[in-house]
């Protein structure tokens, strides 16, 4: 569904934004994604809405096919890229899992704050960006995916996401929608 609407208490929430994700290939280049991203991520500060920026430290503990061994990663890899230019205002959450909400507080965090809409982007479409918008659908959030501010390591996939699984679970827009709305908002 195309976008529509932004309710007065919005949060964006930024997915895995990390050194080590950002510099993995990607089906787009990540250096776009990150410029689209902060280029949200100021829009919300400026209106004083909730920006979330997430990383991942870990993987859940079922056993899968495919390895997903986070040893001998560099010291730095769950560090936020510089370029989001995190500020105090920010919420941080670290998560355990693909998704921001089962490993962490933030359903309680933006519950308190009055967040019933969340904007989500970032890296990767079909596994941080899909859960933590999954989950945030299940929990009753109005879910908007900035479609240009996110990418996977697959092509395939990251299509999958954005065309068959987002028009199902929230609204879909561009960055410069967006802004365009946060700023209608601010009027």
């Amino acid at each position: 569904m195309p976008l529509t609407a932004l309710d007065p208490k919005t949060a964006l929430i930024l997915i895995d934004l990390q050194k080590g994700i950002v510099a993995m290939p990607t089906a787009h280049p990540s250096a776009d994604v990150v410029r689209n991203a902060r280029a949200l991520a100021d829009a919300f500060r400026a209106r004083r809405l909730p920006v979330v920026l997430v990383n991942v430290s870990a993987g859940a503990p079922g056993r899968v096919e495919q390895s997903r061994s986070m040893a001998n990663r560099p010291a730095d890899w769950t560090k936020l890229v510089p370029e989001l230019d995190q500020q105090p205002s920010d919420i941080t959450v670290t998560k355990r899992s693909w998704g921001a909400f089962s490993t962490s507080d933030l359903d309680a965090r933006l519950r308190k704050l009055g967040v019933t809409q969340v904007v989500i982007a970032g890296i990767s479409t079909s596994a941080g960006v899909e859960s933590t918008a999954r989950s945030a659908h299940e929990l009753g959030y109005n879910v908007t995916l900035a479609t240009d501010a996110m990418t996977d390591t697959n092509a395939d996939a990251h299509a999958n996401s954005v065309t068959r699984i987002f028009p199902r679970i929230g609204e879909t827009g561009t960055t410069g929608q967006i802004i365009a709305m946060v700023n209608e908002a601010r009027r």
